[in-house]
Formats: structure tokens, C-alpha cells, sequence
């Protein structure tokens, strides 16, 4: 069994906080992310994106970009509110949302651009 390291998270240190479990991985490219909003939109899941400021990144409020995209099965049309909401709000943090409509809860959700410290 190997040694777990602890991760040096600390809230002075922008550059070194964490939001959700993707953010731990390599940062993704496009069509990685692309990959997501796919699996997201063949789990019949709603997609809905949120942006904040990096200030604020560790408050459960963050603002809703439009409403969900209800019903949504194209990945292009997510993946253009995503650069849409980036564009509108190139200093704040973006986040992608799967609604899970079964389950009444979100089924992923995952920090797609991180915005400017």
C-alpha cells in the first residue's frame, strides 16, 4: 500500500484551491470537455452553466448563465454557452452542470474555465 500525500490547499494561495473532483485532474482541452457534455447529454441529463467570481469561488452561490438547458441534445449548442458565458465573464470561474431529472440531484459537475486571480 502506498503513502497518501496530503494536497497543500490553502485559501491565501489562489493559485492552489480546488473546486470539485475534475479539478484535481490535468486541466482538460476542448475535446475532453466535449467528451463530458456528451456523456452528460446520453444520461438524458440537463446541462446548465454557472460562473463566479474567483473571490467568491468558495460560496455555494454562483450565478446562473441563462436558464438549464432543458431537453438540449446537441453538444455544440453546450458547448457555445460555455464559451459564450466565458466570453461575457473572461475574469470569472465557469462551471458545467448535469442535472440528473431521475434522481432529483446534480450528476456531475465539474469547473470548466478557471478565471483570472
Amino acid at each position: 500500500m502506498t503513502d497518501m500525500q496530503d494536497y497543500r490547499s490553502r485559501m491565501n494561495d489562489p493559485d492552489s484551491r480546488r473546486f470539485e473532483t475534475f479539478s484535481y485532474l490535468p486541466e482538460m482541452d476542448a475535446s475532453n470537455v466535449r467528451r463530458q457534455v456528451k456523456y452528460m447529454i446520453d444520461k438524458g441529463w440537463n446541462c446548465a452553466v454557472e460562473h463566479v467570481e474567483p473571490s467568491r469561488a468558495g460560496d455555494s452561490y454562483w450565478y446562473m448563465w441563462k436558464l438549464p438547458l432543458f431537453g438540449e441534445r446537441e453538444i455544440d449548442v453546450v458547448m457555445n454557452e460555455l464559451n459564450l458565458c466565458r466570453n461575457a465573464n473572461p475574469d470569472d470561474h465557469v462551471r458545467l452542470i448535469g442535472y440528473d431529472n431521475k434522481r432529483q440531484t446534480q450528476g456531475l459537475s465539474m469547473v470548466i474555465f478557471r478565471g483570472r486571480n
